[in-house]
């Protein structure tokens, strides 16, 4: 027999395996990738929630300042600059702690993360005068030692905690 003469056909190849449908495994790693970058968001929308009275008490702080450059009363800085670590405070640490406090006793509580005492020993013993002071006597007080001392504490976190 002639081996031209033979009916054969050539040789096909299978076609080539597809992406789609995806196999098991892929999905259990697509799964896990999803579930992966949800904990990462969801820890870090908390971490960003956690710090935003800070925020927003930092700059309502520098607005202050500025209106102070404006007014110049510094009986009126004194009021709004306790107002604002007050508020903060009570954000960060359970009512109960920080709510009651007044005088020597909240100075020492917002000492209590810093490195060395700045409120019951340092500049921040103007923010207990300042609010009661006559304005012509305030000029006393260092304006801007205790911005920096006010500013140092909504820095600091409250507890150890960011």
């Amino acid at each position: 027999m002639d081996p031209t003469q033979i009916p054969l056909k050539d040789l096909h190849l299978p076609e080539a395996i597809g992406w789609w449908p995806l196999a098991p495994g892929w999905w259990l790693v697509i799964a896990l990738l999803a579930i992966g970058l949800g904990l990462l968001l969801r820890a870090g929308l908390r971490r960003r929630s956690r710090g935003a009275a800070r925020r927003h008490a930092l700059g309502q702080l520098q607005h202050c300042r500025s209106a102070y450059a404006d007014h110049g009363n510094p009986v009126q800085l004194g009021i709004e600059v306790s107002e604002i670590l007050r508020r903060t405070m009570l954000a960060y640490a359970p009512r109960a702690d920080v709510a009651g406090l007044t005088g020597d006793e909240w100075l020492e509580w917002l000492d209590r993360d810093l490195a060395e005492p700045r409120f019951s020993q340092g500049a921040g013993r103007g923010l207990l005068e300042l609010p009661y002071r006559d304005p012509a006597k305030a000029d006393e007080v260092d304006i801007d030692n205790l911005l920096a001392v006010v500013q140092e504490r909504l820095k600091t976190p409250v507890g150890g905690r960011a």
